[in-house]
């Protein structure tokens, strides 16, 4: 993966483990989260910034500027003003600091654990003083196949420098994983038939699968967060017509349903233009949840049109209009979409679409579910601040991009307390944890 010096920059592929939390899991809790995220400059005995002046003006910028492309001001979006990131030092970075290392190799194990030493000596402790570390170093002489990696969830992220500032597309989707969010794939159910899906790339309704910064996050990994509550994601328990507001629109409303779909789940969103997100995407999406792990979801979709972020294809190229799933009872048809909102019916224990009222009412809307226990991405007390895991690496030329026809269904494996996340996707290079003195 190549990045141009003005900054053009594709998404990075890294995806990792976390050795303290199991990724199935239980969406994030409710309340607003304040993260004091360390963004640390570091060099090698071989490489150095070639620009470290630019690096160091861009790099407050790139995390706490006061645009929209800022990581603090896109998550602060997305979520609603719930979930922040705020600098952990006056000085919003530290460094550059020199490691006694050579870059090449693409070292990240050991540029992870020197930089937390090195932040030790300074008196900074993990989890007191900063809750997440980014590291930043030049990309010239390390050969890192990514322009980016994450843990999953996770404290730590390596941004792999090409120029003099990263951006929103690799820092956004990074800090994605740290929240526990997967590479989102795409399945195809032809003519909205759930029990005859095949694998079919990625689903680019998302900054975590070629949806770039435009595309936000979508409704399965805002669940993931805790960032739809207070009724904006409800869980379907009979029969009826809803009524979606858009995903990322303001005000309140329902803006996710979340239906059961045998042992996983079903996730219904609105998208439309609202604020800085979905300019490029309209229509009503809907997302297979495996075994209930919204951070895995992938996007159903039922057309021949795939929509990505830089096709020609309409902004409802992958929308729904009708699903049916004859195991699970269950039917779904979309009503009316645009303007802002959508009506769905939603049949279930093989109730008819027909015989179902196409105007909403009060009785069809569920209770809300309560709030959920809160997840290891969302809470500092449960992490591994130390994270002496190695990263599992996909390599490819362009983020989550179908190769041969090989599956992008995100399998997962737990064992041990480690979780590990990856994308079926070009070629996975997986490290094991090494054995440390």
């Amino acid at each position: 993966m190549k990045l141009s010096a003005l900054g053009r920059i594709a998404l990075a592929t890294g995806i990792a483990v976390l050795t303290t939390a199991t990724l199935p899991g239980t969406p994030a809790a409710a309340a607003p989260v304040k993260r004091k995220i360390l963004p640390v400059l570091v060099e090698f005995n071989d490489a150095s910034f070639q620009f470290p002046d630019k690096v160091k003006a861009s790099t407050p910028d790139t995390y706490f500027g006061a645009k929209s492309d800022s990581a603090a001001s896109y998550l602060s979006e997305l979520s609603r003003g719930q979930y922040t990131l705020v600098p952990a030092v006056p000085e919003q970075f530290l460094g550059p600091i020199k490691l006694d290392l050579n870059a090449a190799g693409c070292p990240q194990g050991k540029i992870n654990q020197m930089t937390r030493k090195e932040l030790t000596k300074r008196g900074l402790v993990a989890g007191k003083d900063y809750e997440s570390l980014s590291i930043v170093f030049p990309a010239q002489k390390t050969e890192c196949p990514w322009a980016g990696l994450a843990t999953l969830p996770g404290p730590t992220t390596w941004i792999n420098l090409y120029g003099t500032a990263s951006g929103i597309d690799v820092v956004g989707h990074e800090l994605g994983h740290n929240l526990g969010f997967g590479h989102q794939g795409r399945v195809k159910c032809t003519g909205g038939n759930l029990g005859a899906c095949k694998s079919g790339g990625a689903s680019h309704t998302t900054i975590m699968a070629g949806g770039y910064r435009p595309a936000g996050f979508s409704a399965p990994e805002m669940i993931r967060a805790g960032w739809l509550n207070g009724g904006a994601s409800l869980k379907v328990t009979k029969s009826g017509v809803y009524t979606l507001r858009s995903l990322h629109g303001k005000g309140s409303g329902v803006r996710a349903l979340d239906i059961a779909l045998g042992g996983d789940r079903l996730v219904i969103e609105y998208r439309h233009a609202a604020g800085n997100f979905d300019a490029k995407l309209e229509g009503v999406h809907a997302y297979r949840v495996p075994k209930g792990s919204y951070g895995a979801s992938s996007l159903i979709d039922t057309t021949t049109a795939d929509k990505t972020a830089t096709n020609n294809a309409p902004p409802n190229a992958d929308a729904i209009t009708k699903l049916t799933d004859k195991a699970s009872k269950l039917s779904v048809a979309v009503v009316s979409s645009g303007g802002g909102q959508a009506k769905v019916k939603v049949a279930l224990n093989g109730d008819s679409l027909a015989a179902i009222d196409a105007t909403p009412s009060k009785s069809a809307s569920p209770t809300p579910s309560a709030t959920p226990t809160p997840s290891a991405s969302a809470s500092t007390a449960t992490e591994a601040v130390t994270d002496d895991s190695e990263p599992v690496t996909e390599l490819g030329s362009e983020e989550l991009t179908a190769a041969g026809g090989r599956s992008t269904a995100l399998p997962l494996a737990a064992g041990g307390g480690a979780a590990v996340l990856a994308a079926g996707v070009g070629i996975l290079l997986v490290k094991r944890r090494r054995n440390r003195a």
